[in-house]
């Protein structure tokens, strides 16, 4: 496969976690942003939208416009900084700690005959902030989201942005937690630090 971009949404406001900046919370040492970008390491640019400042060297630091105008406003700021070159995207929020490598591989592989590809879970829902798309299809949609609201994408959905994209989805069937798993409580976290602790168990056994 050709190489590939990653934007990581690290925005929002984190009100079910006291306000806090949720991307930033450490998992096993590391923040819940830090592993969704080492699930990425190999994409070139990788781009951070929103959150702390204090990236990984290497890593392109934006904010979206207004600041706190939701997913797809941010979306647009993080493809604003990708070149004309790439061709497909990584697309993910900032709090997925489960996310790796494997999983990234699985929807690119699957993105060739789609617009985009995401992974769905047993109930056969989509996981919108986890997926990877074809760049074109993605700036298109942009463009028509944004003329059809007087070019303001702040408050759009990502139902809006995606809905008219050919999508394929993804299962994923491997034992275990799902990469897609997103923290937005402290119960939440305490589920992934267990699940992580198990698996360093089982490994060590």
């Amino acid at each position: 496969m050709d190489g590939y971009a990653a934007v990581v949404l690290a925005g929002g406001a984190g009100r079910r976690m006291g306000g806090r900046d949720k991307t930033a919370i450490g998992v096993d040492g590391v923040s819940m942003r830090d592993r969704v970008l080492a699930a990425a390491s190999d994409a070139e640019p990788r781009v951070v939208v929103g959150g702390h400042e204090a990236v990984p060297e290497g890593v392109v630091f934006v904010r979206e416009d207004p600041p706190g105008g939701g997913p797809v406003a941010a979306i647009e700021a993080g493809v604003a900084v990708l070149g004309g070159g790439h061709r497909e995207v990584l697309l993910v929020a900032g709090d997925l700690p489960l996310l790796t490598p494997d999983a990234v591989g699985a929807l690119r592989r699957a993105l060739p005959t789609a617009d985009g590809a995401l992974f769905v879970d047993g109930q056969g829902r989509r996981q919108l902030l986890c997926g990877v798309w074809q760049v074109e299809a993605l700036r298109r949609r942009l463009r028509e989201v944004a003329g059809s609201r007087d070019g303001r994408l702040a408050g759009a959905s990502m139902r809006e942005l995606l809905g008219s994209l050919q999508v394929v989805e993804v299962s994923w069937t491997r034992a275990g937690p799902p990469p897609w798993f997103d923290c937005d409580t402290d119960d939440d976290l305490r589920r992934v630090r267990e699940w992580l602790s198990a698996e360093k168990t089982e490994v060590t056994e």
